[in-house]
């Protein structure tokens, strides 16, 4: 049993979000969670059509676009994925503030989705610790025979 891991469920990680709770996508080699998250926004009534889903893979001059749909979002309902949030982690802090502002009165339907890849090394951090606490994380390895 310790052997065998279940399939990810992004319907159940989805069901313990919340306006106030993120969720922390461990990147690794082989896996995208991109499609997740787009999978389930369409099953509820959230995607890029409907100008509701946005997706910013996240790089230099990316910081004001992601504070401002963050804002918008929490306003007005709507999911946000910020992509390969290890390589602006000189700008992670602001993020984690904006979400701690944003997230009191956010509208029920604001998820926010934060993606990057783990460390180089076990004892480097390139992820406050305390937006790690808040969020739910999701560590989920390519299969060893892919």
């Amino acid at each position: 049993d310790y052997i065998s891991q279940k399939p990810f469920n992004m319907v159940s990680t989805y069901e313990e979000t919340s306006k106030r709770t993120p969720v922390f996508f461990v990147l690794f080699a082989g896996v995208d969670p991109t499609p997740w998250v787009e999978s389930l926004g369409k099953e509820k009534g959230i995607s890029a059509e409907n100008k509701r889903f946005i997706n910013i893979s996240m790089g230099q001059g990316q910081e004001a676009p992601a504070e401002a749909i963050v804002k918008r979002f929490a306003k007005e309902g709507g999911w946000v994925m910020l992509q390969n949030c290890h390589l602006m982690s000189s700008w992670v802090p602001r993020l984690e503030r904006l979400l701690e502002v944003v997230s009191g009165d956010a509208h029920e339907d604001f998820r926010c989705f934060i993606s990057a890849e783990p460390p180089p090394m076990a004892s480097m951090r390139n992820m406050p610790e305390s937006l790690m606490q808040s969020c739910i994380k999701v560590a989920n390895e390519a299969p060893s025979d892919v």
